[in-house]
C-alpha cells in the first residue's frame, strides 16, 4: 500500500516532544525538555474535582462548556485585564487549549489562505494550519542587542502580509523564548491587523507566568481588536494541572461560533467534574496563582545560574517555564545532533529549538529547557551538565 497518511501531514511524524521524552526514559535522564511541572496544583482543585465524580458528574456537559465554569472565565477576564466577555456566547470550553487552537483554524482559514507566526512557534501551529490546508508565512523573533529579549522587526511583519493573508497567531507569554510581548509590540500586530482586515488567534495559556512584574497585556484589549481577536487560554499551565486538558476560546459572538461549529463534530465537550471544579479555583484560587509566579520566577533564576556557569549563553526569559540557552559557547552548532547526544553522555534531556523554525538556520543554536521542576531536580540536571562539560 502507498503511504496512506494525506500529503499534507506526511511532514509531521513524531512530535520532538515525544521523542525526547522517550530517550530521557530509555537513559534515565532528567527531562528538563517536555513543560510539564513535576507538583500539583491547589489541593483545593484536586479535591473538587474527587468530589464532583464522586458525585456523579461523569456524563456529557453541554457542548459549549458548564455555565459555572463559562461565567468563572468572563469574570476573570474582566477582572484581570477590564474584557467583558458574554459567558453565553463569547466562551467556549475545549479540550485544552490546544483543541481550541485546532478548531479556531479549521473554521476560519480557507485553503490558500496565509497566516502569520512568529517563529520559532509551538509545534501545532503549524501543522493545524497544514491540516486547514494553509499556507505558513513566518517572521523571525531575534535577541534585541540591547536588552537580549527576543523581538520582531516591524517591517519584517509588515513584509510578510500579503493578499492572501487571513490571520496572524500570537502566542503570549511565548513559547519557546519566553518573550512577553509588550503593549507597543502588540500595538504593531493590531495595526497590521486593522490594516488589513485580519483575524487574530492568540494563544494565551502562559498568562499568569510573568516575571519581574511585566504585565500580560491581551491583543484583544487593544483598540479596534476585540472584534476581531479569538483568545484561547486554559486550566493546565494556570493551576498546574497540565493532563487536565481543559481550555476555553473567548472573543466575539461570529468568532466563537464558527469555532463551535466546526469543534462539535471534533471533541464536542470537555469533563464536566474538571469544568467546575476548576470554575471554583478560578474564582478562589488567585493566591496560589500568585505563589507558583514567584516560585517559577525563582526556579528560572536557579537554572539560569545554572546553565550559564556550565557555559551557556541564557536569553532573557520574561515568562513561561523555558529558558533558550546558546550552544556556541560550549562549541557546538547544531542543536539536534547535542539534544539527541546530551541524555546518553550526560543524562539530560532538552529540546532542540531549530525544531520550532521554519528558517531552521535561525535556532540551529539553541536548546530549549523547561524549569518547572523541582530544586533538586534543577540542581541535579546543573549538576550532571556541568560533569559532562568538564569530562
Amino acid at each position: 500500500m502507498d503511504e496512506p497518511l494525506i500529503e499534507r501531514m506526511r511532514a509531521y511524524g513524531e512530535t520532538i516532544f515525544a521523542e525526547m521524552t522517550q530517550l530521557a526514559v530509555d537513559t534515565e535522564s532528567v527531562n528538563l525538555g517536555q513543560g510539564f511541572p513535576d507538583t500539583d496544583g491547589p489541593r483545593s482543585l484536586l479535591e473538587a474535582a474527587t468530589r464532583h465524580i464522586l458525585a456523579g458528574v461523569n456524563q456529557y456537559p453541554p457542548g459549549p462548556g458548564r455555565p459555572e465554569l463559562r461565567r468563572a472565565v468572563s469574570r476573570y477576564r474582566a477582572r484581570h485585564y477590564g474584557l467583558e466577555l458574554d459567558p453565553d456566547t463569547e466562551v467556549y470550553v475545549t479540550v485544552g487549549a490546544t483543541a481550541g487552537i485546532a478548531a479556531s483554524l479549521l473554521a476560519l482559514v480557507e485553503p490558500g489562505d496565509e497566516v502569520l507566526v512568529f517563529e520559532p512557534m509551538y509545534d501545532s501551529y503549524a501543522a493545524m494550519i497544514s491540516l486547514a490546508g494553509g499556507v505558513r508565512r513566518s517572521v523571525t523573533l531575534r535577541p534585541d542587542p540591547v536588552s537580549g529579549r527576543f523581538t520582531f522587526d516591524p517591517d519584517e511583519l509588515r513584509a510578510a502580509v500579503g493578499p492572501r493573508t487571513r490571520m496572524v497567531i500570537v502566542n503570549t507569554p511565548h513559547n519557546p523564548t519566553g518573550t512577553v510581548f509588550t503593549a507597543e509590540e502588540l500595538e504593531q500586530v493590531a495595526q497590521v491587523c486593522r490594516e488589513h482586515d485580519l483575524i487574530a488567534l492568540t494563544d494565551e495559556v502562559y498568562e499568569f507566568l510573568t516575571f519581574d512584574d511585566r504585565p500580560h497585556v491581551p491583543l484583544a484589549s487593544l483598540p479596534g481588536m476585540r472584534e476581531r481577536t479569538l483568545s484561547v487560554s486554559s486550566v493546565g499551565k494556570m493551576f498546574a494541572v497540565t493532563a487536565w486538558k481543559t481550555g476555553w476560546v473567548m472573543g466575539p459572538e461570529p468568532l466563537v461560533r464558527a469555532v463551535r461549529t466546526v469543534n462539535q463534530f471534533l471533541t464536542f465537550s470537555a469533563n464536566g467534574a474538571l469544568q467546575l471544579a476548576i470554575a471554583d479555583a478560578i474564582d478562589h484560587e488567585g493566591a496560589w496563582v500568585e505563589e507558583q509566579r514567584t516560585a517559577l520566577r525563582d526556579k528560572r533564576d536557579r537554572l539560569a545560574e545554572g546553565l550559564t556557569r556550565t557555559g551557556f549563553d541564557v536569553s532573557v526569559c520574561e515568562g513561561t517555564y523555558f529558558l533558550m540557552a546558546d550552544i556556541r559557547p560550549l562549541g557546538y552548532a547544531d542543536g539536534v545532533t547535542l539534544a539527541r547526544a546530551l541524555p546518553r553522555e550526560a543524562g539530560v534531556a532538552a529540546v532542540p529549538a531549530q525544531v520550532f523554525y521554519d528558517h531552521q538556520q535561525e535556532g540551529a543554536h539553541l536548546l530549549r529547557f523547561a524549569f518547572c521542576k523541582r530544586d533538586e531536580v534543577l540542581d541535579e540536571a546543573v549538576r550532571r551538565l556541568t560533569g559532562w562539560h568538564h569530562s
